[in-house]
């Protein structure tokens, strides 16, 4: 597993030099859209909208576009000397209970190892924060943007949490919300009665993902049953075949130069019958089902 970031925990004068990796993984379903028609990957580019072109990443900048249509355009360069003073560590700005911090708030997560030289310093301050019974508040910059977060403990390691500003958190505008709504204090406990009865200790390793099997199941049945295609033989086939009218056709011209009248039309009559050939060939593979059948 590789690192995705290296720096230090600064608290006060103190530092602790630490490598973040990142601590989850979405599973992917693996699918990729295609062309119903032959079974070709659907490609995403980068295309300019003015001229039209494909472009690479050396051709790309990022900008601000103004509400006229112009732009401002920053250069990596421009980017580069922004003052950035959390680029290579994680600044602690206070101390507060996890219970404080509402979830929506949570970005991403990060597991931080210590260098070997931090290790002491790096215990020290987890079991201090399990013990208090609170999480650091911090700042850090993680791909070249800096971001409130905090640190917590989880099995004795340091997880960093990534946070969302305060102005990226929407207000729900749900008319409900100005509605007087009456609920009898028999129905409320009931309710609360009934949560009490179901609720359980949180056992990750109960709950699958019961989408993503029966995914795996649909496509290993497909397999099994050869409903595959292979999007790469229509090429190859139409290629070969470009390149037996090119033979052809140099071979009518060369015959035809050489002898001239009669084996000129002889040779033209049959590259026309390769023509036609070839054409009956890749109408043939344009109407061949995905299976191959």
């Amino acid at each position: 597993m590789r690192s995705v970031w290296n720096g230090t925990i600064r608290i006060g004068a103190a530092s602790i030099p630490v490598r973040a990796y990142g601590a989850t993984e979405e599973q992917a379903t693996g699918l990729h859209q295609l062309h119903l028609a032959d079974g070709g990957r659907i490609r995403h580019r980068k295309v300019c909208e003015v001229d039209g072109r494909t472009v690479d990443g050396a051709e790309v900048a990022r900008g601000y576009v103004m509400p006229s249509g112009e732009t401002v355009v920053l250069t990596d360069e421009d980017i580069a000397k922004l003052p950035l003073s959390t680029s290579k560590s994680i600044e602690v700005q206070a101390f507060a209970p996890l219970s404080e911090i509402d979830p929506i708030y949570f970005a991403r997560s990060y597991h931080l190892e210590p260098e070997p030289v931090g290790t002491k310093p790096y215990v020290l301050f987890s079991e201090a924060l399990q013990q208090s019974g609170r999480v650091a508040v911090v700042k850090v910059a993680l791909r070249q943007r800096e971001s409130l977060g905090v640190l917590r403990i989880r099995d004795q390691v340091i997880v960093l949490e990534t946070m969302l500003w305060p102005d990226e958190i929407r207000s729900p505008e749900f008319p409900f919300l100005h509605q007087d709504v009456e609920i009898a204090e028999t129905e409320l406990a009931e309710a609360v009665g009934l949560i009490d009865a179901l609720s359980e200790k949180f056992t990750p390793s109960r709950y699958t993902d019961r989408y993503r099997e029966a995914l795996q199941a649909l496509v290993q049945a497909k397999i099994e049953g050869n409903e595959v295609v292979q999007p790469t033989a229509a090429k190859q086939e139409a290629g070969a075949a470009d390149l037996l009218t090119a033979l052809r056709t140099s071979l009518a011209e060369k015959a035809d130069r050489e002898s001239g009248g009669a084996v000129a039309k002889a040779q033209a009559a049959e590259v026309e019958a390769a023509r036609a050939r070839t054409e009956a060939e890749r109408a043939a593979s344009r109407t061949r089902t995905p299976s191959g059948r």
